[in-house]
């Protein structure tokens, strides 16, 4: 069954994947310290996970302020590039590509992980709601706190933001990185700019929907100027509708999420980026994304597609199957199972996720999983 689906090759511009598997942005902080820098224990992590097709490392802050949680990497130093140019090795070693997943979080900081203690940045003066950041307590150790109240940006900011992105997908190229991912979602900096509720500027990039998605556009162009257009990804994450209101991606549900992201994709068709990533809602009772939606994603956006979320190998077939999508990301999944491809093609059984490891610590619950042996 997954022969003819999952694990056939793929173009992806110029690049060839081996299978439609991927593994996406996954945040596990493992990063040394001081300086939020990728280290052998992470290259062996992603070397582990090879198997997959594509692999997509977990969101990298762009700059200093792009922080938001503990112990996560960095971009922006060159003891930081360093330290990627380990993983892109290990990885290019066992003939797969891979991409920098640029991050930046925006109002979703603390002032403890921002330069000088000041507030984190954001499109406007509004703290966020119903999520929680981690911050360092001491050597190793950490606990979860509220967001720091923002500061808007001045339009000028906004605009060197811009360069700071170009910026970044020059680090990742010295760094061996195959392509950039755009994070795009899940409530930070972009999805801030994107959404009316956490965007209420009246400058060129507040308003409309069409402004909002300006900072997007800018972006995306000059990522796309330094790296070439088709080894661009976005990752999106539309939200129809949660009787959850803790769980809403940080309070950014849209008035029209189908509007909003279809004109985003568009937007992306317009730039001509090699693919577009939408990271589905996965909780307990989550609400599903409308097939319509997929449907209308198809017809504007002429890239490879890929869907993340609560996946297994026979709801990923269907959808590609269904003409909706040609790369589905398998997060926890991959996490536990770095011989996936394999698991999925014999039938052979899946390991569990430990959660207690997934954020900090050692190789425990990293680098340990084991392939199957039978």
């Amino acid at each position: 069954m997954y022969e003819t689906t999952l694990l056939t090759p793929i173009k992806l511009g110029p690049l060839t994947l081996e299978n439609r598997l991927v593994l996406p942005p996954l945040t596990r902080s493992r990063s040394s310290q001081p300086g939020n820098i990728p280290n052998a224990l992470m290259a062996e992590y992603y070397r582990q996970r090879s198997t997959a097709g594509l692999l997509i490392t977990e969101g990298i802050q762009i700059e200093p302020r792009g922080q938001g949680y503990a112990w996560t990497p960095g971009l922006h130093s060159q003891a930081q590039i360093d330290g990627w140019k380990q993983v892109t090795a290990a990885v290019h070693g066992q003939g797969k590509p891979i991409f920098a997943q640029l991050w930046h979080v925006g109002r979703v900081s603390h002032t403890s992980l921002q330069p000088q203690g000041e507030a984190p940045i954001a499109p406007s003066a509004i703290r966020a709601e119903n999520v929680s950041v981690f911050i360092e307590t001491g050597p190793g150790t950490g606990a979860l706190a509220e967001p720091s109240a923002p500061r808007a940006l001045s339009t000028a900011e906004v605009k060197d933001l811009v360069n700071l992105y170009a910026q970044a997908a020059r680090n990742a190229l010295e760094a061996g990185f195959d392509g950039v991912e755009l994070h795009c979602a899940n409530g930070y900096l972009v999805n801030q700019f994107i959404s009316a509720h956490s965007n209420q500027r009246t400058d060129e990039y507040g308003g409309s929907l069409h402004n909002r998605l300006r900072f997007l556009r800018e972006i995306t162009q000059a990522v796309a100027d330094v790296v070439g257009k088709e080894r661009v990804g976005v990752r999106f994450a539309p939200l129809f509708s949660s009787t959850d209101e803790a769980r809403v991606y940080l309070g950014l549900v849209e008035a029209n999420p189908h509007e909003t992201y279809i004109e985003a994709i568009k937007a992306m068709q317009a730039i001509g980026i090699g693919y577009v990533s939408m990271a589905e809602a996965d909780w307990d009772a989550a609400p599903a994304l409308p097939d319509s939606f997929r449907q209308a994603a198809r017809e504007a956006f002429s890239g490879l597609l890929m869907y993340a979320g609560k996946y297994d190998g026979p709801r990923a077939a269907k959808v590609i199957e269904a003409g909706w999508a040609d790369l589905v990301g398998f997060g926890r999944w991959f996490i536990a199972n770095p011989d996936l491809p394999a698991r999925l093609r014999n039938g052979w059984p899946l390991e569990p996720l430990d959660a207690a490891s997934m954020y900090g610590g050692t190789a425990v619950g990293y680098t340990d999983y084991p392939v199957y042996t039978g």
